[in-house]
């Protein structure tokens, strides 16, 4: 994949659906399609809102790298959950990967776009029992 394929995948998981209404989004590719950069606010029927950026480059051909991302999703005025890789918890497992909820801070697996939507999708739409 390159970074322009991967930069419409990005755009496909928002605008394929009917739940959201895209409020911005702003992306910068390096003409020569080695680096790249999306930052995007997506607002939920209920007016929460996920707001996101990365930062990718492409290693050698075909394999796409992300240097930094934040997925941050907050629901008026509550930050929910955030992802990120700013390297500022050292101690942390999967290092500097984690995610923050509320006032707590946990390592984690790298994160993606889609990931942080099923967990919004989990959020918002909970399984009847």
């Amino acid at each position: 994949m390159n970074l322009v394929e991967y930069l419409l995948d990005l755009k496909r998981l928002i605008t394929s659906r009917q739940d959201v209404r895209l409020l911005s989004w702003t992306d910068r590719l390096l003409r020569d399609g080695t680096y790249l950069t999306v930052r995007a606010r997506v607002q939920f029927t209920d007016d929460s809102f996920i707001e996101f950026s990365e930062a990718a480059v492409l290693l050698r051909r075909e394999a796409v790298s992300k240097l930094h991302y934040s997925y941050h999703y907050q629901r008026g005025n509550q930050t929910v959950f955030r992802y990120d890789n700013a390297p500022h918890f050292p101690g942390l497992p999967n290092y500097p990967h984690h995610k923050h909820i509320g006032d707590q801070v946990e390592g984690c697996a790298p994160p993606d776009l889609a990931r942080a939507l099923k967990e919004i999708d989990s959020i918002l739409y909970p399984a009847s029992k």
